[in-house]
């Protein structure tokens, strides 16, 4: 494979290096092997906004669907400069297997705009999402594909996206989307779902393990929303967190952190950071991914635990929170060294879960209490783990190579059940 010259182009390579590995495993039929990684619609749109000086801009949208096999597709919309083609491939095929490997009825589907959103006005972002709407219409739907937010966008651009939809068809739709306002029929819990998952997939692997979670010594690299509410779930599990970190820098305590109060600090502090939260040590980010504990959750940005910091990973358990905090590289030499590694399209797939609750409560028009959304999402995160653990053993592998091995192997049963139209 050619080397990739681009970070959309390394994820989407990656991505079919773990589905080559999958299906080598699994020794799936060599033209099923070549239809999952071929991408069954690309669309490339146009996206025209008028300025407010007047000016006519065209940007490039794009909404790409992998795979379909059991289910409309499923995944999220970003307006970002560096979007492209190659990028938004490789998103759609990981969120094909992010839905698998938690038992979706749902694919894989990704989009994007290519733009900065920073240098338009909302009022202009507006007219951006509602005209990339229009544009790829003709595919997404309830019973299509389901888009939902990323980076750059929000519950705003969501509701923007119900609002064209219902204006070009003539019915309410929001079923649409998932990710919306509460009072367009958005799920309670959502916006605390990623961080739980990533919370109940770690407890469950401290009980395939045999571990008391009560004392478990918990680092967590950034303090975001998903970091936060990890912290926060594992801390009210019994857990203890001794060390957290965001932009200003890491903090550290080996009796453990108040998580609900560092939760007050970061909402009352002007920067929205740690900075200042009394009473613990000040360490840097790289000597919190070092630190001497039974879990790390990196929660942060992409490539954090790299080839060059690798050997100073101390934890035994690392659970990726963030979205690639861990590279190949470095999940060889961890691999190696025995570290058990909670693969991002399993740990942070409880966003996911809970859009597809989401989806299911705004087609019935029947809405469900947070503790029930909790209470679903608590089943399929362990239930999913429980699988990739039990497959890891069974193919003596690492939890990723597992966890995409569930994955492919789901998705290429649903498609051989249902055959090759026409």
């Amino acid at each position: 494979m050619p080397t990739a010259t681009h970070p959309g182009e390394e994820l989407r390579d990656s991505a079919l290096l773990q589905l080559n590995a999958a299906a080598k495993a699994l020794h799936l039929d060599p033209g099923m092997h070549k239809y999952l990684r071929t991408p069954e619609r690309t669309l490339i749109v146009a996206v025209p906004v008028t300025m407010e000086d007047g000016g006519l801009e065209v940007f490039t949208g794009y909404r790409v669907q992998h795979s379909t096999g059991r289910g409309p597709g499923k995944g999220r919309i970003r307006f970002h400069p560096n979007v492209t083609l190659a990028e938004v491939e490789g998103l759609a095929m990981l969120m094909t297997w992010k839905c698998a490997v938690t038992e979706l009825p749902l694919g894989g589907a990704k989009g994007g705009v290519a733009v900065d959103p920073r240098k338009l006005t909302r009022r202009q972002v507006e007219r951006l999402t509602k005209r990339y709407t229009a544009a790829i219409l003709p595919i997404i739907g309830p019973e299509k594909d389901i888009p939902a937010p990323d980076v750059n966008t929000d519950e705003s651009t969501m509701a923007w996206i119900v609002d064209t939809v219902t204006m070009m068809t003539g019915n309410h739709s929001p079923e649409v989307v998932t990710g919306k306002p509460i009072e367009l029929g958005g799920s309670r819990g959502r916006t605390e779902a990623t961080g739980r998952g990533v919370a109940f997939v770690a407890l469950e692997v401290l009980k395939g393990r045999g571990m008391r979670v009560d004392g478990t010594r918990v680092a967590v690299q950034g303090f975001g929303n998903v970091g936060s509410v990890t912290a926060k779930s594992l801390a009210d599990a019994g857990c203890k967190i001794v060390g957290i970190s965001d932009i200003s820098g890491g903090y550290a305590s080996s009796n453990g952190i108040d998580i609900p109060r560092a939760i007050e600090h970061v909402k009352s502090n002007p920067q929205r950071t740690l900075e200042g939260f009394p009473g613990l040590s000040k360490i840097s980010n790289a000597e919190l991914l070092a630190m001497d504990v039974d879990v790390l959750v990196p929660a942060a940005l992409e490539g954090q635990i790299h080839e060059d910091n690798a050997h100073s990973v101390r934890a035994p358990i690392i659970v990726e929170g963030a979205n690639g905090p861990v590279t190949a590289d470095a999940d060889r030499m961890l691999t190696d060294r025995g570290v058990t590694i909670v693969p991002d399209i399993l740990a942070n797939a409880g966003g996911v879960v809970v859009s597809y609750f989401e989806w299911v409560q705004s087609r019935a028009q029947v809405y469900w209490e947070l503790d029930e959304v909790e209470t679903r999402l608590e089943i399929y995160m362990r239930r999913a783990m429980d699988l990739v653990l039990t497959t890891a053993k069974k193919y003596d592998s690492s939890l990723r190579e597992a966890a995409f091995i569930v994955a492919v192997d789901r998705v290429a049963r649903a498609i051989e059940r249902r055959g090759i139209f026409p």
